[in-house]
């Protein structure tokens, strides 16, 4: 089993381009302090040549903080956690004022020549001499790389949470996707069981020629509920034609029972969109809720009217002192409901009495509204 305590390796191309980086960097930095260097010289009347000072410039300064900005973003490259902490920044500090700025204060002391000690004196006139020699450079480049460092692992983070983020939203896509299928599967053989019922109740009745009749229309309805079953969408005008034809296919079982007033039929339903298979569901409901509750003719009414920047469906039947006082929480009601939601989050259905009436209300943006 892998000791999950054990640092991860460093990659070769990673290491190889991170002290690539640092020595064209400090190369970089090198060449032009050198050559203000010979500049001031010029201006002095010193004589010198750029070469030479490009060398000293390169070795005195620049390889030791090669050497420190390729070590520490190595450092940080496998161990990322060193600077969660504050203590662990403080001691990494530490590292770089008692053995990196020794070490660089060493190096150049004998770049420059000066390690001839022959006593303690000697020790402590270097010590002033070096005291404030490469400080700043070596400060600011331990600074700049954990500044580099910190603003790399707070943008991997942001990466991460916007991966993790499309991710999310990909996955309640699918899912809503899958939630709407599901619904379409619920809803069509609803639908077919509530139209054979129809027809069968013709065939028990002995009425031959009207159930014929009715398996030709319920034909057609199913070549409309199929095609609508492979949209996301169609639109009133389109479910206003199913409704019709769903209503023919119910009178033959009701007669002159069914009788449904529709109003506010326009040119404005047929750019409203809306789910596939709507107002059948809500037909249904009002059928179920009034003719088979009661004997007498039916009092149904569809209505469409344009309310601000969405268009109102309503349907109404009556409901009587014993009507229940939520007829509306059905199957075919809480589908509609659901299916509205994920069409978009401002249409919506409203179900429940209303004085002497059962109202269900839709409510549907219309095209080009938010």
């Amino acid at each position: 089993m892998k000791d999950r305590s054990q640092p991860a390796p460093i990659a070769p191309v990673s290491a190889a381009r991170t002290i690539a980086l640092a020595l064209l960097l400090w190369t970089a930095i090198s060449m032009l302090g050198a050559l203000q260097t010979y500049s001031d010289n010029l201006r002095g009347g010193i004589d010198s040549h750029y070469p030479a000072l490009l060398a000293t410039w390169f070795l005195e300064y620049a390889v030791p903080l090669i050497v420190l900005s390729a070590g520490l973003s190595l450092a940080l490259s496998r161990w990322p956690g060193l600077t969660e902490r504050p203590r662990h920044v403080f001691a990494l500090f530490l590292g770089l004022v008692l053995v990196f700025q020794p070490a660089q204060w060493t190096w150049m002391a004998w770049m420059r020549g000066y390690l001839d000690i022959a006593s303690l004196g000697d020790v402590w006139q270097l010590l002033r001499k070096m005291l404030l020699v490469g400080w700043f450079s070596a400060t600011g480049t331990f600074a700049a790389v954990l500044a580099l460092h910190t603003w790399r692992r707070a943008r991997e983070r942001e990466l991460a949470w916007q991966r993790s983020q499309t991710d999310m939203l990909h996955l309640r896509l699918a899912l809503e996707e899958q939630r709407m299928l599901a619904l379409r599967a619920q809803l069509e053989p609803h639908f077919l069981f509530n139209a054979l019922n129809a027809i069968s109740a013709l065939v028990r009745g002995g009425d031959t020629a009207l159930a014929l009749g009715g398996i030709g229309r319920l034909s057609e309805l199913l070549r409309y509920a199929l095609a609508a079953s492979t949209r996301s969408s169609s639109t009133v005008a389109e479910e206003l034609d199913f409704v019709r034809g769903y209503l023919d296919l119910q009178r033959l079982r009701y007669g002159e029972r069914l009788q449904v007033r529709i109003e506010g039929d326009g040119p404005l339903l047929h750019d409203a969109a809306c789910p596939p298979l709507l107002l059948q569901p809500l037909i249904e409901n009002a059928l179920r809720h009034d003719l088979d509750c009661r004997a007498g003719p039916g009092d149904i009414r569809l209505s469409f009217a344009q309310m601000g920047n969405a268009l109102a469906i309503r349907v109404t039947n009556p409901a009587g002192p014993g009507t229940p006082a939520n007829p509306g929480a059905g199957l075919g009601l809480a589908n509609t409901r659901e299916r509205l939601r994920l069409m978009h989050p401002g249409a919506s259905l409203q179900a429940g009495l209303q004085g002497e009436r059962f109202v269900a209300e839709v409510r549907l943006p219309l095209a080009g509204e938010d």
